[in-house]
């Protein structure tokens, strides 16, 4: 079994589809180990995305994740990362496949719904960024 981090992103929670995407990603065969509602400061989603710092669209991604509240989870499943990755689709709402979160419930290229881990080495940092080992069943 391998763990992922997923995030619902300030964009989904204002569109009121989270509850949409926590059924998607139950139906997928993820286990829910933890989630819960937060408020991201400027400061604190800079640190989460610091791998992104040099990147163009740091600033701009900082402003978003901060704008509003988001919902971690973690989750735990057979190949998480790769199948949770697919269940998203691309970061481009627009290159997404038809099914998949991002085409079906994102606005555009920086409000896409939803962040996933990208590698097991990033969700052993991701998860307890917003989880103590004893918020996680």
């Amino acid at each position: 079994m391998e763990r992922t981090l997923a995030i619902i992103k300030p964009d989904a929670v204002r569109q009121k589809v989270s509850g949409e995407i926590i059924k998607r990603l139950e139906a997928s065969g993820f286990r829910i180990l933890g989630i819960k509602v937060v408020n991201l400061t400027a400061e604190r989603a800079g640190a989460f995305y610091a791998v992104h710092k040099e990147r163009p669209f740091y600033q701009s991604l900082i402003r978003f994740m901060s704008s509003g509240p988001i919902m971690p989870i973690a989750l735990e499943g057979e190949n998480a990362i790769e199948k949770l990755r697919k269940l998203m689709g691309a970061t481009d709402p627009a290159k997404a496949d038809p099914g998949t979160i991002r085409k079906d419930l994102a606005t555009n290229v920086e409000q896409n719904a939803i962040h996933g881990s990208d590698s097991p080495a990033s969700a052993a940092v991701e998860i307890p960024f917003f989880f103590s080992q004893f918020e996680l069943i």
